[in-house]
C-alpha cells in the first residue's frame, strides 16, 4: 500500500468514526440513535480489521468506493444499514440447468458496490 493510500484509508476511517459521533437517529429517539451509533463503530470496525492485509491495489480501490458509497448512502438517508438491493426473483427459472446458473451470475453482477462487504460479514 503507497503512503498516499494508507492516508486515504485512514482518513476514511476517522471520517466514520467522526460521523458515528456526530449520528443522530432519523426519530430522534436516544435509545435508536445510540444503537445506530454502535452498529457505525462496529460495521467500521469490522471491514477495516478484515481488510487491513489487502495488498492488490485494484482490490484496495474497490474497497475504498464501497466506503465512500457507503458513506453518501448513509448520510443521504439517514440511515446506517446498507440499503436492499430490489431484483426480480428467480421464481422463472428450472431447479438446475444453464437459466439458473445464468440468473445466479446476474444477481451477483448486478449487486450494488456498496453492499459487496455486507453478505461477508453479516
Amino acid at each position: 500500500m503507497t503512503p498516499a493510500t494508507r492516508q486515504e484509508v485512514l482518513g476514511l476511517y476517522r471520517k466514520v468514526l467522526q460521523i458515528a459521533k456526530n449520528w443522530q437517529s432519523a426519530s430522534g429517539q436516544r435509545e435508536e440513535t445510540m444503537r445506530e451509533k454502535e452498529y457505525i463503530r462496529n460495521e467500521a470496525r469490522t471491514l477495516f480489521r478484515k481488510n487491513k492485509n489487502v495488498t492488490d491495489p485494484e482490490l484496495i480501490k474497490q474497497c475504498i468506493e464501497e466506503c465512500e458509497a457507503r458513506i453518501e448512502i448513509g448520510l443521504h438517508y439517514n440511515i446506517p444499514y446498507p440499503r436492499p438491493i430490489h431484483l426480480p426473483p428467480m421464481g422463472l427459472a428450472h431447479k438446475q440447468g444453464r437459466t439458473l446458473r445464468h440468473q445466479e451470475k446476474l444477481r451477483k453482477i448486478s449487486k450494488p458496490i456498496y453492499l459487496k462487504s455486507h453478505d461477508e460479514v453479516s
